[in-house]
């Protein structure tokens, strides 16, 4: 479960920008369907959602390109090249931030125990890494590595509570790779917790991000997930009576089909990969009014049916394994009673029974409603005179209870709305 992620000097992103998920003690609302206990001491109750508004182009998504190359970069460092660049956006508008490190903090539970895990990068190293564990919620730190530029060599720090062969998994991890991304490929076992909570844990759908039928195709292929699968459409109101997916044989395809310039090892490798490969066809059963059933290609249904079906797998996968979702414009194609739908779903703790975790941005502020979202879940993004994107909460305007959030907002109380000119020729 997410506790709080931080930012810092990351593409729209000046100055540090925290998302906290933790409920605050000021708003007792909503808090049996909204909140959950985090089963750790000392901790308050968590969020289940939050929703980020703005205007286009003000920093929203790249809150979430940030918690994703963050997530990306634990993963995948340890297999990073010596001398490679590291893929990472500094702040552009202004001369220093361009030269400086980006940094990214991360506060999680993983099985029972909360760390705080962060790092920072420059494209050419790491300049900073720590990871701090709370058992039984007393602070140790296990390690902490700095770049120190006079010397040129990263300084260590080994806390006593942290064991193992921790020079060889220093040695063996390069300037543009992270300590823990390394030292879990060498056996670290203590740092498995902490590595597995990104790896299966995190999910990101970011700006322009094909969803992947596959999860959903998956679930059909066996009764008990197609009736989940079927449940999904059907309390969606979507209107279909039967799912049908079949594996249709690719033809096979002949060398004098393939392009005469295309190297003849890379022509032996398509005709080889091609062989015996199969495409799904998906049909969707709808009834007509005299009870017989009508089938639909998937390209033939609605893009917003086609959504549906693509969200139910990942959503369902998210709800059965409790994971943190950051999703963008979730309302893309969907109808405001469908995203109510999907943001119920998260909210219903009979339903998210593993404490699964959604941040969103949109742009649909008919869900901007103290009905289904406390105060404390509501947040805002808009750029400043420098271009710089600024995260903050609805609570910092102290809302009246029962006051019009929509129209507060549309209004221009709590800002981050786009500045609309006037059009001359």
């Amino acid at each position: 479960m997410l506790l709080e992620f931080s930012v810092t000097n990351y593409r729209s992103i000046r100055d540090t920008q925290t998302l906290r998920m933790s409920a605050s003690n000021y708003y007792k609302g909503l808090e049996e369907t909204n909140c959950f206990d985090a089963g750790v001491n000392g901790l308050p109750k968590l969020l289940r959602t939050a929703v980020i508004y703005g205007p286009n182009a003000a920093g929203k998504s790249n809150l979430l390109r940030a918690l994703h190359f963050m997530q990306m970069f634990v993963l995948l460092s340890h297999s990073h090249q010596e001398g490679q660049a590291i893929n990472v956006a500094p702040f552009a508008f202004n001369s220093h931030t361009q030269n400086e490190p980006s940094e990214f903090e991360i506060f999680f539970v993983q099985d029972d125990v909360r760390y705080q895990y962060g790092f920072a990068v420059s494209r050419v190293r790491v300049t900073r890494e720590w990871l701090l564990a709370f058992p039984e919620g007393k602070a140790q730190r296990w390690y902490e590595r700095e770049y120190d530029a006079q010397k040129d060599e990263d300084r260590w720090y080994f806390g006593s509570k942290f064991t193992g062969r921790r020079r060889i998994w220093q040695e063996a991890t390069r300037k543009n790779a992270l300590f823990l991304s390394t030292a879990v490929q060498l056996n670290n076992e203590q740092l498995k917790p902490v590595f597995a909570w990104f790896q299966e844990k995190l999910a990101a759908i970011l700006p322009g991000d094909q969803i992947n039928l596959q999860l959903s195709m998956d679930q059909c292929t066996f009764a008990e997930g197609k009736d989940r699968i079927m449940a999904f459409l059907n309390s969606a109101d979507i209107g279909i009576s039967e799912i049908e997916i079949k594996k249709i044989p690719v033809p096979p395809m002949k060398p004098e089909m393939l392009p005469s310039d295309m190297p003849q090892p890379l022509k032996e490798k398509v005709l080889r990969d091609i062989q015996g490969m199969e495409i799904p066809d998906i049909r969707f059963l709808h009834k007509t009014n005299a009870g017989e059933s009508v089938p639909f290609q998937f390209p033939d249904e609605s893009d917003g049916t086609r959504r549906i079906f693509a969200y139910a797998g990942p959503w369902l996968d998210v709800l059965a394994r409790g994971r943190i979702l950051f999703f963008d414009e979730l309302d893309t194609s969907l109808h405001p009673l469908i995203v109510r739908f999907l943001i119920g779903l998260i909210q219903n703790p009979e339903i998210n029974k593993h404490n699964a975790q959604l941040i969103f941005t949109t742009h649909d502020t008919s869900v901007l409603d103290a009905e289904l979202f406390r105060r404390d879940q509501i947040w805002f993004v808009e750029k400043d005179r420098e271009q710089a994107s600024r995260l903050y909460p609805l609570s910092d305007f102290k809302p009246r209870k029962g006051e019009a959030l929509e129209k507060g907002y549309l209004n221009g109380r709590y800002g981050a709305l786009p500045i609309i000119g006037e059009l001359r020729f």
